[in-house]
């Protein structure tokens, strides 16, 4: 396995803004953000495998997460023509979601093989989720969950790896982690 180090580096080599290694036990879980999936404010409800419901029980994903000891954590923030810049908001998730894909790529083959690897909202690794015709997702090697689906208040995350969760005025800022077990340091 890469060392932590190592691993903030490459995070950072691909295009991160910040990364910070934290305690997994120190991470806030909370069970409320799966009803806020369920309000189905962002239209995937339903509609992609790695999203709610599909993604599995919500008190299931949390045990889960609360196994590994680690977390690496990292975030984009992208500059925006103004608040109201919905296609620069798209194109930073998607530049964000290929940063997630591009570290995880690198870093998977030397993580042991149960390590988790989070972004930020839906997956994306297809254009349109098999989920909505039906059919096994096509590319489950791809496939990334959300950290809200697995109950994880990303803005008090954030405040763990000494990160800002809002970036000032026109800008949007995305987060990922990775969880993995690892030797815990203080």
């Amino acid at each position: 396995m890469l060392s932590e180090e190592a691993m903030l580096h490459t995070a950072l080599n691909n295009g991160a803004h910040k990364a910070a290694l934290i305690r997994v036990k120190d991470i806030p879980f909370r069970r409320e953000f799966r009803q806020a999936c369920a309000a189905n404010s962002c239209g995937k409800y339903g509609k992609c495998w790695t999203c709610p419901p599909d993604v599995g029980d919500i008190d299931e994903l949390i045990a889960y997460a609360k196994t590994f000891d680690r977390c690496l954590l990292f975030q984009t923030v992208s500059e925006l023509e103004d608040s109201f810049d919905i296609e620069g908001m798209l194109e930073a998730g998607r530049a964000h979601s290929e940063l997630t894909r591009s570290v995880w790529r690198e870093l998977q083959p030397q993580m042991p093989q149960d390590t988790l690897m989070l972004s930020a909202g839906g997956c994306g690794a297809c254009e349109r989720c098999a989920k909505e015709t039906n059919e096994p997702c096509r590319h489950p090697e791809q496939a990334l969950a959300s950290l809200e689906a697995y109950g994880i208040a990303v803005s008090e995350v954030a405040a763990l790896g000494k990160m800002r969760y809002i970036n000032g005025e026109d800008t949007v800022t995305y987060f990922s982690a990775m969880l993995f077990h690892g030797k815990e340091s203080e």
